[in-house]
Formats: structure tokens, C-alpha cells, sequence
């Protein structure tokens, strides 16, 4: 079963400046998912920028969502530097990774 890495998307955006685009941070996220085949969900508060079965608009905040969701995605990685999003969503997820340090990966895979 391949691992499901569920995104905080703002957190990720807002972890460089000048913010990285929501369509740029879709395009790096799927890039970098494909690459790895990993299955992928994109989490924006409020909505997403564009209908996909791998973007979420929250509605309300990505935060509350991922905490609420998370567990239906087992095995799964939470991408946010958010601690007290990590103790919320706690043990569903296998490994938690930081929203700079996925963005820096992203961009790296785009180098390549």
C-alpha cells in the first residue's frame, strides 16, 4: 500500500519568502508525489485552487481537517511545522516531516 503524504499547504507556502504560489506548490508537490509514488493530498484552508482528487479545500482551516482526517489515510506522512497540528493528529501518522523542509526538497527536485 503506498504511503499517503498529506500536506499543509499554507504551512509549506508560508515557510519561504517570497510565499511560493498555491498552483506553483500543486505543481512541485505532484512533480515530487509522481516521482516517489507516493499518493498525495494537498490540504488548503478554506478552498483549493483548482477541483482534483488530490486537493482539499477545507473549508474551514487544514489544521482542523488533517487532524479530523488524517487517520483515514493510513499509512501516512503529515508535511507541517505546526507542533501542535503534529500532537493533533499524533499517532496516524508514520512520520511527520517540516513544511521548509519538504518545500526545500520540492525545489530541489525541480533542479534536477
Amino acid at each position: 500500500m503506498p504511503i499517503t503524504v498529506l500536506v499543509d499547504a499554507e504551512n509549506v507556502r508560508r515557510s519561504r519568502w517570497p510565499n511560493v504560489s498555491r498552483q506553483e506548490l500543486v505543481r512541485l508537490a505532484r512533480a515530487w508525489s509522481s516521482a516517489r509514488g507516493h499518493a498525495l493530498l494537498v490540504v488548503f484552508d478554506g478552498r483549493a485552487p483548482e477541483e482534483a482528487d488530490d486537493l482539499v479545500g477545507a473549508g474551514g482551516t487544514a489544521d482542523d481537517w488533517l487532524a479530523a482526517h488524517a487517520a483515514e489515510h493510513v499509512p501516512c506522512w503529515v508535511v507541517t511545522s505546526d507542533r501542535e497540528l503534529r500532537e493533533r493528529v499524533g499517532a496516524a501518522a508514520e512520520r511527520f516531516v517540516g513544511g521548509g523542509a519538504f518545500l526545500v526538497e520540492l525545489l530541489g527536485e525541480q533542479r534536477r
